[in-house]
């Protein structure tokens, strides 16, 4: 019977949804953490009388014909790059871009990575890093006589130095906008790198056009509604009993028949 192949691939899929909803509430307190949503296409179809054929030799025309659906396979795992809310720290080096944009980052491989967590602190040698010490391109190092950092909406680093009226310019942040910010490949730590789905990146100064702001003291937080992905939950919960009913609905009928003498 094709319902049990077909209720099983149903069940597959809710099973693949329940983990999609159950990692965006993991995440939900993780900074600047963007919601995954499923997508779902039909199997293949068996054309048992096929759409569009003559069904007598005058000519005449199947008008629907007899197509049997074969299940529900997970297309893909969308990324939604949706704004999350902007968060007061009062930390100097917090920073959220408020808009289009993601932070360089040097990987320990060289390779650049992106990323919206703008959670950056100084290393030993005063240069500003990520929480796991990689550094904030284009490289920005903060004096050590520095009393006062200020990092303007343009990116601007700005540092008080002592004993100076002015503030001294020790360099600007650059960020990075992609054609198909859901084509980025997330590989941990909130981290981004570029594919060939996602195109390349085009890097310009904050607050350019097209390019969004920075604000300092400030953090992006995850943009996952709890209530809509509870909903969500329960939603694909009972999608998934549903197929196991369609299971035990067909091991039931070919009990019937086994059962015929």
């Amino acid at each position: 019977m094709r319902s049990l192949n077909i209720a099983a691939t149903g069940m597959t899929a809710q099973q693949r949804n329940v983990e999609v909803v159950s990692n965006n509430l993991a995440n939900m307190n993780t900074t600047a953490y963007m919601r995954r949503r499923t997508e779902f296409h039909d199997l293949l179809y068996q054309n048992l009388r096929r759409v569009g054929s003559t069904s007598s030799d005058a000519g005449t025309i199947v008008p629907s014909g007899i197509q049997l659906g074969l299940g529900v396979k997970l297309a893909a795992v969308y990324r939604i790059h949706e704004q999350g809310n902007l968060t007061a720290t009062d930390n100097t080096f917090d920073l959220a871009i408020q808009g289009k944009g993601f932070f360089q980052i040097r990987l320990p491989t060289g390779e650049t990575a992106y990323t919206r967590d703008g959670t950056f602190q100084l290393n030993a040698d005063g240069e500003v890093v990520t929480h796991d010490g990689y550094q904030v391109l284009p490289g920005i190092t903060i004096p050590d006589n520095a009393i006062d950092v200020t990092v303007n909406a343009s990116g601007e680093v700005l540092a008080k130095i002592q004993n100076q009226v002015n503030l001294s310019n020790v360099g600007q942040l650059q960020i990075s906008t992609f054609p198909n910010e859901a084509g980025l490949e997330a590989v941990g730590d909130n981290l981004y790198i570029e594919t060939p789905a996602s195109g390349s990146a085009t890097t310009g100064s904050p607050a350019a056009v097209g390019f969004g702001s920075v604000l300092q003291g400030f953090l992006e937080t995850s943009n996952v509604n709890a209530v809509e992905e509870i909903a969500n939950l329960i939603s694909a919960q009972r999608a998934y009993e549903m197929n196991s009913k369609v299971i035990q609905t067909s091991d039931e009928m070919m009990g019937t028949l086994s059962a015929m003498r």
